[in-house]
């Protein structure tokens, strides 16, 4: 689990086929800020640009480490197929604040910004989002983009799907990968986490009778 507060900017290096089939997934290396992996293990789960992964070879000396990524995970997610900055985040101790809100790095679907630009001290951020996502998000409810845990400001239905707008403070945008973004670029989105949760047991209006 993640909280979606992140806790370091990487940058992908390195992605190296792990086959010459479309079944064979990619490895990443990953640069990290300095003395961001001294209480990193293998095994470890990172999240990368919100997606969740598993730390597969370190190399603290060098600020660096790498991960696996499927081929089912890559054509799930956007932006872990290239060298480029990522936002980093270590999973969630039992005993870390929740800052931002539940994450559990499980991309649920792509979404395209459709607008950023600065507004006053801040930035607007307006992503489209898959139709099918527009259950799950709601006015001051969350949602994380990029593994960045965002408050949606506004939402539009559109037929294209749902338009989000976010409002992100300097910090935001300082210090995350985010600040890289532009009209047309396409980012990870994972609805909040107990919103899913509400809708499915929502949608279960029927139930099989129980047997007497």
């Amino acid at each position: 689990m993640f909280t979606g507060i992140i806790t370091g900017l990487g940058r992908i290096t390195s992605v190296q086929a792990l086959g010459d089939s479309p079944t064979h997934g990619k490895r990443l290396t990953i640069a990290t800020p300095a003395h961001y992996l001294d209480d990193v293990g293998l095994g470890d789960s990172i999240a990368l640009n919100g997606a969740c992964m598993t730390v597969t070879a370190l190399d603290a000396p060098q600020q660096q480490f790498s991960v696996d990524v499927s081929a089912e995970s890559l054509t799930k997610t956007t932006g872990l197929d290239a060298p480029g900055p990522v936002n980093l985040e270590k999973a969630l101790r039992a005993n870390d604040r929740l800052g931002g809100h539940l994450v559990s790095g499980h991309v649920d679907g792509i979404g395209q910004v459709r607008h950023f630009a600065p507004v006053g001290e801040s930035w607007e951020l307006r992503i489209l989002a898959p139709q099918e996502l527009a259950r799950f998000l709601a006015y001051k409810g969350s949602i994380a983009v990029n593994g960045v845990s965002l408050t949606v400001n506004r939402i539009a239905d559109l037929p294209a799907g749902c338009e989000v707008s976010i409002n992100l403070i300097p910090h935001t945008v300082q210090n995350t990968a985010l600040q890289y973004l532009q009209a047309g670029a396409r980012v990870n989105l994972e609805v909040d986490l107990i919103a899913r949760y509400c809708e499915r047991m929502l949608s279960l209006t029927t139930q099989a009778p129980r047997a007497s």
